[in-house]
Parts: structure tokens; sequence; C-alpha cells
């Protein structure tokens, strides 16, 4: 709930943010399309493939494994990869970077 809510703070007024609970967590979507979610104790950061290998290397960073098999272009984030705001807030904006990268949906 602490990550919930600093989520939603650092997301507030941001236009064509929703929230949506999937994956048994709670996930943010920005025009229709997920960017950053929370997944038990996990931030789940959606990097995209290009941004994948980098963001791997990043402190606390880690393959996104739901079925055995790591989700290409997602990251997970343990708590202390965000402890402070300015870390959230980067792990926020490379997702936000990336999924408006993507078409918009209809």
């Amino acid at each position: 709930e602490g990550l919930a809510q600093r989520l939603s703070e650092l997301l507030a007024g941001r236009p064509g943010v929703t929230e949506k609970k999937m994956f048994g967590g709670l996930c943010y979507l920005l025009d229709g399309k997920m960017f950053v979610g929370i997944v038990r104790e996990s931030l789940m950061v959606r990097v995209g493939a290009d941004a994948y290998p980098e963001a791997l290397q990043l402190p606390h960073a880690r393959e996104m494994d739901f079925t055995g098999r790591p989700m290409k272009g997602y990251v997970f984030v343990d708590a202390k990869g965000f402890d402070s705001d300015r870390d959230l807030r980067a792990w926020v904006e490379r997702a936000v970077k990336f999924v408006t990268t993507l078409t918009k949906m209809a």
C-alpha cells in the first residue's frame, strides 16, 4: 500500500494515467498501455526490448518472470531499488519514455 500511495502521488495530474488491478497486483496504464505496476513487494517496470539489457544491469533490477519464462522488455525492481523518491521517479520515467513511443490505442 505504501508503494501504491507513492506511485499515485507521483502520477497525480499526469494526463492519460489510469490504475487497474492485474497480475495479482496494481498496474498503471498510460493511454491504455501498461507501463508500471506493483506485484507483491516489487515494482514492475516496462522498459522495452531495447532498454531491457541496460535496465537489468541497474541495482536491484531482475527479470520479470511469471510463467518460468522471462518477459522481455519488463523488469522487476526490488524495494531497495526504489527506496528514494528520486529512484522511484527514475524508474517511472524510464517506463513513460518507452510507452510513449508506442502508437496510441484507438
